[in-house]
């Protein structure tokens, strides 16, 4: 009697990275790579999205500031991805693929990229909630800014 079995899918640790960074605030990369629960991070997301549109200035409220978290995590988890190494990569997330992983420069790059973009994303959405708690704080009462 003949078995069939299903083929083990191959994911690619270059398409993981680049996933997390450019569409990591909707959790791309976890469902890409299969990861449990990866609908609450995308459902978050489009809440937080969706409650930013009730206010009158929809980069300026709770909601919307919100989002450095999943914003965050994209970029450290596109970091991750493209930094591990090859084998490490295949031994968690393509057990059973008769593929082997060999990334080279595309990896490096989206290191690279990651790092530039995360870096000036992140410390700018960091910047806006330190304006927002200290003008809420009436701390900024007087400034101009």
């Amino acid at each position: 009697m003949k078995q069939f079995t299903t083929p083990v899918r191959h994911r690619s640790k270059v398409a993981a990275a680049w996933l997390a960074c450019l569409l990591g605030v909707f959790g791309a990369h976890w469902w890409y790579i299969g990861r449990r629960g990866a609908w609450m991070v995308t459902a978050f997301s489009v809440l937080m999205l969706g409650l930013a549109q009730l206010y009158p200035v929809w980069w300026d409220n709770p909601a919307f500031l919100l989002l450095i978290v999943p914003i965050s995590d994209g970029f450290i988890e596109a970091l991750i991805f493209a930094l591990k190494p090859d084998e490490k990569f295949d031994a968690k997330y393509n057990p059973g693929s008769a593929i082997v992983t060999r990334t080279g420069w595309n990896a490096v790059i989206a290191a690279i990229f990651t790092t530039f973009v995360g870096g000036i994303i992140t410390m700018f959405g960091i910047a806006l909630i330190v304006v927002h708690v200290y003008t809420a704080m009436g701390w900024l009462d007087g400034y101009v800014i």
